[in-house]
């Protein structure tokens, strides 16, 4: 039984990598914040976004806020706003979704993260959450950093 035990357990942590979610491997890999753009859904409002935020900094942030731009199918800014990704521990990947009220999904092509105007941490210097931000979407509207 110890060497079936074994076995399972060498498989499982084997496999871990492959299901483990990609935004975290991107944060683990570069040692930031990854932001990964993961749907982008009609809401009642207008458009719900949701997120995917990996933290590997050593420090946990207790406010993190990203100033987006969001362009059209022109690629002209249609607006900016500020979403408020509330607190991201150190080492842990969190779901933060967003209404964006009177957008219409379909018109909207791409995100910029523009600024963080928040990025609050003991120990945390305030550009750190935007020196080496990765990004990344798996809906068909692309995040750019």
């Amino acid at each position: 039984m110890t060497r079936l035990f074994r076995f399972a357990f060498s498989a499982a942590f084997l496999l871990l990598p492959a299901v483990a979610p990609a935004i975290a491997q991107e944060a683990a890999a570069s040692g930031g914040l990854a932001i990964e753009l993961n749907d982008v859904a009609p809401s009642e409002k207008g458009c719900k976004l949701t997120f995917v935020a990996g933290n590997a900094l050593a420090q946990s942030l207790s406010k993190v806020s990203f100033e987006f731009v969001l362009f059209d199918q022109q690629g002209l800014v249609e607006r900016m706003a500020v979403l408020d990704f509330r607190d991201l521990p150190a080492g842990k990947t969190r779901v933060r979704q967003f209404d964006l009220p009177g957008t219409k999904c379909e018109s909207v092509k791409s995100l910029l993260i523009n600024d963080a105007p928040a990025c609050v941490g003991e120990g945390v210097d305030k550009n750190t959450c935007m020196t080496g931000l990765k990004t990344g979407s798996k809906s068909a509207v692309e995040l750019k950093g």
